[in-house]
């Protein structure tokens, strides 16, 4: 009897030791598996902005159908945040980390950090300065401004005075935004009486920079706004003021209450970014430097502040209007007519 309860317990000593190590088997096969799969991180300055809501849904779902895994963080505006979440993804040995910069002079080092450790870093929309990126992507910017410069000539044909209120410094695209509107405006006949910066995207600051800027001039007849967020602000000033619709408004982004403004006649130009064909290509270009593929796509470079350069691919965009809205905006699908219209009967 006791040898066949000492075989017993033998046998079962052994079944767990087989079932330990088909677990610990299983175990290893999984955290391979894991660690097989491309692992991008991507932190968003921030998610106040529509805009950026379109870009994070369409850049994870062509990463994940590329076979990538993605880390989506957002800084809410903060730059240490910002840093804390990309030295997250650097202990997290990811394999490429994807910045929509809060402060692109901000991030040197935790960028040089991430390059040490042989991770690529792109440049989303925003192009981080002093070190350099493996690629920027974004939509030609100084082209936005240019579009906004001719909108406000074509509406005021005999000149006039023209405020700017243009996104904070700290995003290096609005100052190429900046660069491009005042290149096209060419002094003449258009005057620009008043320019100023946002001290960043939050609606705070949005609203006290427009606040600050009709308290400083009261004669005006157009408005360059940094996006349709700060038109938005405007148009609810010059409302109250019994001038919206009598000033010229103009932005970017093409958001939806923008969209709405322009067929009502409060705002008479958005740009359009083809935000959904710049997150689907942020998102193969990322997969395709992690494989060491080459970059087709690839139209130029872009010299940051310190001199060194950075591989960039730029999209155009469009200018919309009444006229334009249905074939850019409805036709291809990025808001839908009901909702464009809403407010007007048709």
């Amino acid at each position: 009897m006791k040898r066949i309860i000492l075989s017993l317990l033998v046998c079962c000593l052994l079944l767990t030791t087989i079932a330990g190590c088909q677990n610990q088997q299983s175990e290893t096969v999984s955290e391979t598996k894991d660690k097989s799969k491309m692992a991008i991180g991507i932190t968003f300055d921030t998610f106040v902005l529509e805009r950026w809501i379109r870009d994070r849904d369409v850049f994870v779902d062509t990463a994940e159908k590329l076979g990538a895994t993605v880390d989506v963080q957002n800084a809410n505006g903060d730059v240490e945040k910002q840093k804390e979440q990309i030295k997250k993804f650097i202990d997290q040995e990811m394999d490429a980390i994807v910045v929509v910069a809060v402060d692109c002079f901000q991030l040197t080092d935790v960028v040089a950090e991430a390059k040490e450790k042989g991770i690529i870093v792109v440049s989303y929309d925003r192009l981080i300065q002093e070190e350099t990126s493996d690629l920027y992507i974004t939509v030609d910017n100084r082209m936005v401004g240019q579009e906004m410069a001719k909108e406000i000539k074509s509406q005021l044909p005999e000149g006039g005075n023209v405020v700017m209120i243009c996104g904070p410094e700290a995003d290096t695209n609005s100052l190429d935004v900046a660069d491009g509107f005042k290149e096209a405006m060419d002094g003449g006949r258009w005057k620009v009486i008043y320019d100023d910066n946002v001290k960043s995207w939050t609606p705070e600051n949005g609203t006290a920079a427009v606040t600050e800027a009709f308290q400083n001039v009261t004669d005006v007849d157009a408005v360059m706004c940094g996006n349709d967020g700060l038109a938005g602000y405007v148009i609810r000033a010059l409302s109250e003021m019994q001038m919206a619709g009598t000033v010229v408004v103009v932005g970017q982004d093409a958001d939806l209450e923008a969209c709405q403004r322009v067929v009502e006649g409060t705002q008479s130009m958005t740009v359009y970014k083809p935000i959904k064909e710049l997150a689907k290509l942020a998102a193969e270009c990322t997969v395709k430097l992690i494989k060491g593929e080459t970059i087709s796509e690839l139209s130029d470079s872009m010299e940051l502040k310190n001199g060194s350069s950075v591989p960039y691919y730029g999209l155009e965009p469009v200018a919309v209007t009444k006229d334009n809205m249905d074939s850019v905006i409805i036709d291809s699908g990025f808001h839908p007519r009901e909702e464009v219209y809403l407010n007007l009967k048709e």
